[in-house]
C-alpha cells in the first residue's frame, strides 16, 4: 500500500468552490451520471461541477492511462465495476491526471480543451455508482449493539457472548438498494401489537433509519482463499454513506431464529459517490481497544478507523451526530472475517457497517436508540415529536472528514417516506 495517492493539501483547483465543500480537488470520488441524452457515464466531482471522465478521454486529455481494456468501455458505462476491476494503480493514475487537468496553475492550458466535460450538478442525474452482486450488513458498533441488548434482553448481559469475538453480519438484499433521492414506501408485514398476542398484517408502525457507512469491493478472491487483514484494503476501493432502513416491529417478530428478513430488505439508501480510500488517508485514527484480543486472523495494527463525522436530519432538524471512529470492528476485520471460511467476494460487493452509534445519546444512529424504544420522544424544530418515523418525513444523512485545509465529504443519502 506504499503507492497510495494522497493529493497535496495545498493544491487549489481552477474550478471555484467554497472552503466547506464536500468535494475539493483532494477528494475526486467516483460516480455515475447522465444528462440530457440519458447515457450513463463514469464521473467525478469538484465543488458543484460534475466531471464527465469519458469526455476527458474523448478530448485526448487522458492519453497516458495504461489498461488492459479499451478505456472508452470502462468510462462509457452504467457502473464503475469495470473501471475498478482494472486495479488500484489505474485508479491512482486516473485521479492523478485529473488533478493535473484541474490544478489552478494549469487553467490556461486545459480549460478550453476540456470544458465540454463539465456539468453543473443541478443539470444532471446521479445513479447508483456500482452494480451490486451481493450485500452484507455488519453489526460493528459496540454502543449500538449494547443499546439494543439493554432494550430487548438482559441489561447485565447486553452483548451476546460472540459479539466481542467476531464481526457479526447478515446477508441482505442487493436489489432493493436505491440511490439517494429515491423516496420509499412504508413497508407492510406481520407485527405483534401486544406481547403474547397473535400477529396481524399491518403497515409498519415503527419505521426507522440506520446510520451506516459501506465499503465497496474492487478485487476478487478465489473461492476457498480467505483475505487476510493485511490484504483487506487492497480489495476495498472506497466508502459510501448508507442508510439501512428498518421496520422494527416487523423485525422484532421475525428475527428469531434466523435473523433479519422483511424488516430490512424493503429498501436501503446509498449516497451517489464512492470516496477512494486514498482520499481518506489523512483522516485515519485508532479504533476502540479490543478486549478480549481478537483471534490471530483478525489481528491488526496501526490506525484502521477513519475520523468521519456523521449527521442525520429529520425534516431539517439535526437529530444525530456520530462518527465512524466509534466502530469496534474495522473494515479490514469485517472483510477478513467475511472471507475466513473461503467466501469469494465479487467486484461491486457492498458491505455496510451496521448502525454507527457513539457513547452519548446525541450520537445514537437510529430512532430506536434516540427515542429509547419509544419511551423518550425527540422534539423537532417545528415542535412536533417522534418516537419513530412518520409518513412525509424526509431523512437526510451527510458525512465528511475535515482538517485545517479541506473537507472530504460523501454528499448526502436522502429519502422521503411515502404513505
Amino acid at each position: 500500500m506504499k503507492n497510495k495517492l494522497v493529493i497535496d493539501p495545498n493544491i487549489k483547483s481552477w474550478i471555484d468552490y467554497p472552503s466547506n465543500t464536500h468535494f475539493p480537488i483532494q477528494n475526486l470520488p467516483f460516480g455515475i451520471f447522465s444528462n440530457h441524452d440519458n447515457t450513463r457515464r463514469v464521473c467525478t466531482i469538484i465543488g458543484d461541477t460534475v466531471i464527465d471522465i469519458h469526455e476527458l478521454y474523448r478530448c485526448v486529455a487522458l492519453q497516458n492511462i495504461k489498461t488492459k481494456k479499451f478505456i472508452k468501455d470502462l468510462l462509457l458505462n452504467d457502473y464503475c465495476n469495470d473501471l475498478f476491476s482494472e486495479g488500484k494503480e489505474l485508479i491512482r493514475a486516473l485521479r492523478s491526471q485529473i488533478v493535473e487537468l484541474f490544478e489552478e496553475k494549469n487553467k490556461k492550458h486545459y480549460e478550453r480543451l476540456i470544458r465540454t466535460a463539465l456539468n453543473n450538478i443541478k443539470d444532471v442525474n446521479l445513479h447508483i455508482p456500482i452494480k451490486i452482486p451481493n450485500y452484507t450488513d455488519f453489526y460493528s458498533s459496540r454502543e449500538h449493539a449494547t443499546n439494543v441488548g439493554i432494550m430487548f434482553r438482559d441489561p447485565a448481559n447486553a452483548l451476546f457472548p460472540n459479539w466481542l469475538h467476531i464481526p457479526i453480519g447478515y446477508h441482505g438484499r442487493a436489489s432493493s438498494i436505491i440511490i439517494s433521492g429515491t423516496d420509499i414506501k412504508r413497508p407492510a408485514g406481520q407485527i405483534v401489537l401486544k406481547e403474547n398476542e397473535a400477529p396481524i398484517y399491518s403497515k409498519s408502525k415503527q419505521l426507522d433509519f440506520e446510520l451506516e457507512m459501506a465499503f465497496v469491493v474492487s478485487k476478487e478472491n478465489k473461492l476457498g482463499e480467505p483475505i487476510s487483514c493485511d490484504q483487506a484494503e487492497d480489495f476495498i476501493q472506497g466508502l459510501s454513506l448508507f442508510n439501512d432502513w428498518s421496520a422494527r416491529d416487523i423485525q422484532r417478530w421475525e428475527y428469531v431464529p434466523l435473523g433479519p428478513f422483511l424488516g430490512k430488505n424493503f429498501a436501503s439508501t446509498i449516497s451517489p459517490w464512492i470516496v477512494d480510500l486514498d482520499a481518506l488517508e489523512p483522516f485515519r485514527t485508532e479504533g476502540p481497544i479490543q478486549d478480549p484480543k481478537p483471534l490471530e486472523y483478525l489481528s491488526q495494527t496501526g490506525k484502521n478507523n477513519f475520523d468521519i463525522k456523521l449527521e442525520v436530519y429529520i425534516n431539517d432538524s439535526l437529530v444525530s451526530e456520530s462518527n465512524t471512529k466509534y466502530l469496534y470492528w474495522s473494515i479490514k476485520q469485517q472483510l477478513a472475517h467475511h472471507t475466513v471460511n473461503g467466501c469469494n467476494m465479487q467486484i461491486g460487493d457492498l458491505c455496510a457497517s451496521g448502525t454507527i452509534s457513539g457513547p452519548s445519546a446525541s450520537s445514537f444512529g437510529s430512532m430506536l436508540e434516540l427515542a429509547w424504544k419509544g419511551t423518550k420522544p425527540i422534539t423537532l424544530n417545528d415542535g412536533s415529536q417522534r418516537v419513530f418515523l412518520q409518513d412525509g418525513d424526509r431523512i437526510r444523512m451527510t458525512a465528511f472528514a475535515e482538517n485545517s485545509n479541506y473537507r472530504i465529504g460523501f454528499g448526502e443519502a436522502t429519502a422521503t417516506i411515502l404513505p
